[in-house]
């Protein structure tokens, strides 16, 4: 009876030891997490202190640390989130990742309490489908380091969640380097993965990136097919154009759309008849990018057909086609009812202006067509329409542009005098 109760008190204690040894780490981890936030609270200077932490064997440590180095911000959070971008756990891979993007693209990561720093990558799932247009401007310059962190997760992270997020930020990032790793991307078995991959692309505009999504231009998700078809057409993937013809002629409504749009941007002259017949389609969409594909195509003789539909034409959308169009074929003439004026003129308009901006944009890629803008500059009165004129300068202008330029910098309204020097910067980093 002795020896039993003796031995009923020994288990007891090996019970109670084992325990209390399970229940240590999660104290610890606790304790840990505690001190994290404590650190959190010194700003910048508790990075290095928050950073020991980013090894810790409890998942639950890292995930705070790399959260609570995120809400910090600022230029000594970039070392420390590269490092977390090694870590195995593919939420802290996603929060390591949105750290980097929100230094150089400030408010990506949402912030306030550290509770609630949300990285943007775990949306990034629900999201397909959604065009996201976030990037930072061409002359960011970005760390080689960022860019390797995020390429290494493009190609092999710990989830396709945390992929497709990498491959967001590439985009986002404008990472060239990223271009390898996302066309293989495109041939994975995730569609987020693929779309992220292809908007990406879209915006690092790369070409030798077309010939890798032109497979894609057939997909049967119509998603992933668009996408693709924005992709070669953006960046004028030639070998496309008999696929497009095909989806032309025997797709859906959404891809046939997308399709011409894209034979208008590659602008092949054997495309021409697919425009002229287009032209006149029930479909508004369809006529849009028929007017676009004759202005690049730019045949003379089809000048006199869209004068003729711009001035009798009602629909604000399809004008702008036909004013694209017309300017394409050499009316750059600087007149109040003129297509030139007439896409000027809708960079005041809020819902127009991310139309009209990108057409003036391709447009004042013609010397011709900038020198009537130069005069423009000195002509209009309108804050928004000079400070459009100014953002289409930033993209398309050259060496010639910056006179101008510094002229509109001493515009009286600070805002007009600030975009001008910043198309200046722009011009400035491409030369």
């Amino acid at each position: 009876m002795v020896f039993y109760n003796g031995s009923m008190r020994l288990i007891a204690i090996v019970l109670a030891a084992s325990l209390c040894a399970a229940a240590a780490p999660d104290g610890d981890a606790k304790q840990k997490i505690r001190a994290i936030k404590d650190f959190s609270r010194q700003g910048s200077t508790g990075i290095s202190s928050i950073s020991g932490y980013l090894t810790d064997e409890n998942v639950d440590v890292r995930r705070e640390a790399v959260k609570a180095i995120v809400g910090i911000g600022g230029i000594s959070t970039l070392d420390p989130l590269v490092n977390a971008s090694r870590d195995n756990d593919a939420d802290i891979q996603e929060r390591a990742v949105d750290g980097m993007v929100n230094f150089y693209l400030p408010g990506y990561v949402q912030k306030g309490w550290m509770d609630s720093v949300k990285h943007a990558g775990s949306s990034v799932a629900g999201m397909f489908g959604e065009q996201n247009d976030q990037v930072i401007d061409p002359d960011t310059p970005v760390r080689p380091e960022v860019i390797e962190a995020v390429v290494r997760l493009i190609g092999g992270a710990a989830s396709e969640e945390a992929r497709a997020n990498a491959a967001r930020v590439a985009g986002i990032l404008r990472a060239r380097a990223a271009v390898p790793a996302l066309a293989a991307a495109l041939k994975s078995k995730s569609d987020g993965l693929i779309f992220e991959s292809l908007i990406a692309l879209q915006k690092i505009r790369d070409a030798s990136a077309g010939a890798s999504a032109m497979f894609l231009v057939r997909d049967l998700d119509e998603k992933l097919q668009i996408a693709a078809i924005d992709l070669v057409g953006l960046l004028r993937t030639a070998d496309a154009v008999p696929d497009l013809k095909r989806v032309v002629e025997n797709g859906n409504k959404k891809p046939r759309r997308a399709a011409l749009a894209a034979l208008g941007q590659i602008a092949d002259r054997s495309s021409l008849t697919y425009f002229e017949q287009y032209l006149n389609d029930r479909d508004d969409g369809m006529r849009a990018s028929a007017a676009e594909g004759i202005g690049r195509v730019g045949v003379a003789a089809d000048r006199a057909l869209v004068q003729e539909m711009f001035q009798s034409e009602r629909k604000v959308s399809l004008r702008l086609s036909l004013a694209f169009a017309l300017v394409g074929l050499g009316d750059v003439d600087e007149a109040t009812d003129g297509p030139l004026r007439f896409l000027s003129s809708n960079l005041t308009s809020r819902s127009w202006k991310g139309v009209a901006s990108p057409f003036l944009a391709e447009l004042a890629r013609k010397p011709e067509v900038r020198t009537v803008i130069y005069q423009m500059l000195k002509d209009l009165g309108d804050k928004d329409e000079l400070m459009g004129l100014a953002g289409v300068l930033a993209q398309s202008g050259g060496k010639d542009s910056i006179a101008p330029l510094e002229e509109l910098s001493r515009n009286p309204d600070p805002a007009v005098g600030k975009e001008a020097l910043r198309a200046v910067r722009m011009i400035n980093s491409r030369n």
